[in-house]
């Protein structure tokens, strides 16, 4: 069975058809040709694939795109201004916490979620931010670095 998906993603609507058991990871990635967003577990434990839905960071591989009938998501994609990455994509950069990028959209969603709530993140706050996210490559520190480093660029842009 079809379902029809109208939403807003990365502020622009969106209709399309999906079947009725498509994940919102599989409309994003192969229906709308979105592929930042990653599948990795596809049990929504590792948040590869943290998209953030109606202003909540959520793992899109256990949501299904039915779920999205009205919603406003934002994916990897919709976070850069053309050619001006956003503050947290590019302290990610800046900190070397990209090391072999899969897991780092899903992080980078996550801490968006996060530095849209508060500028000033306390250790507390950020670990529960990301502690749906799992990184095998970086260790976390830089990770850690980077979200210190946006949240001040952020602070200092408001």
């Amino acid at each position: 069975m079809s379902v029809t998906i109208n939403t807003k993603i990365n502020g622009q609507s969106v209709s399309a058809s999906a079947d009725a058991s498509t994940s919102l990871l599989e409309f994003l990635r192969d229906t709308l040709e979105m592929k930042g967003s990653k599948l990795s577990c596809n049990t929504g434990e590792c948040g590869a694939c943290t998209v953030i839905y109606n202003g909540k960071p959520i793992n899109s591989c256990v949501t299904m795109a039915a779920d999205a009938i009205g919603a406003e998501i934002v994916t990897i994609e919709g976070l850069a201004d053309g050619d001006k990455l956003h503050p947290v994509q590019q302290a990610f950069i800046d900190t070397g916490a990209v090391q072999c990028g899969y897991c780092t959209p899903g992080y980078i969603m996550s801490v968006k979620a996060l530095l849209d709530r508060t500028t000033k993140p306390t250790a507390a706050d950020i670990e529960e931010a990301v502690s749906g996210n799992i990184c095998r490559c970086t260790g976390y520190n830089k990770i850690v670095d980077a979200i210190h480093l946006a949240a001040d660029r952020i602070a200092r842009r408001a």
